[in-house]
């Protein structure tokens, strides 16, 4: 049997397989989309998880339009994510931290701070992105592969680096004419 499949031509073997393909790719999606709108505080229409997402229950705030391809928030410090944003692979958000600075004990003590990370409407964060507790990424960023986030990040900034630093800034007109028409991914 196996090699009467093998001798068919690639187009039949393909379209034969096809619906197999898109099951493996269909069903992971439904299962992460549905795990993360369980366990987030509030997410909008339009959400997309299409690879594992994790995310602790009851602090993140998804918008509309978001999509997840593999993201991990650390701590109960609390995510809001903007409308229409999109992640690469391997992105780490990070909202806790430990008492280094006048701690109890060395290297820091027992006490854990939460700090909230807000991250605006239209934000593209590329792979292996690292966000720190506290940071405020502005609307528009785009944010290169690797790069490693703290502190505040002004709209339409274009970042990257470790720590992540403006290369360049989006045209602010282009981008008002596209969100005005709604041109969104």
């Amino acid at each position: 049997m196996a090699r009467r499949l093998l001798s068919l031509p690639l187009s039949i073997l393909r379209a034969l397989t096809a619906p197999v393909r898109r099951a493996r790719r269909t069903i992971p999606r439904a299962y992460w989309t549905a795990r993360i709108r369980r366990h987030a505080l509030s997410a909008g229409p339009g959400l997309h998880v299409n690879r594992r997402t994790m995310i602790p229950g009851g602090s993140v705030r998804i918008g509309t339009n978001c999509h997840f391809n593999g993201m991990y928030v650390a701590g109960c410090g609390g995510v809001t994510f903007g409308d229409n944003f999109h992640s690469g692979r391997d992105c780490k958000i990070i909202t806790v931290n430990h008492n280094y600075y006048s701690g109890e004990s060395l290297p820091y003590d027992a006490t854990v701070i939460n700090r909230p990370v807000t991250i605006g409407d239209n934000v593209w964060m590329g792979d292996n992105v690292i966000v720190l507790p506290g940071a405020r990424i502005g609307e528009g960023v785009v944010i290169g592969a690797g790069a490693v986030v703290a502190g505040t990040i002004e709209d339409l900034a274009v970042i990257g680096g470790n720590p992540a630093r403006p290369i360049k800034y989006r045209d602010r007109e282009h981008y008002e004419r596209l969100k005005a028409e709604r041109r969104f991914l």
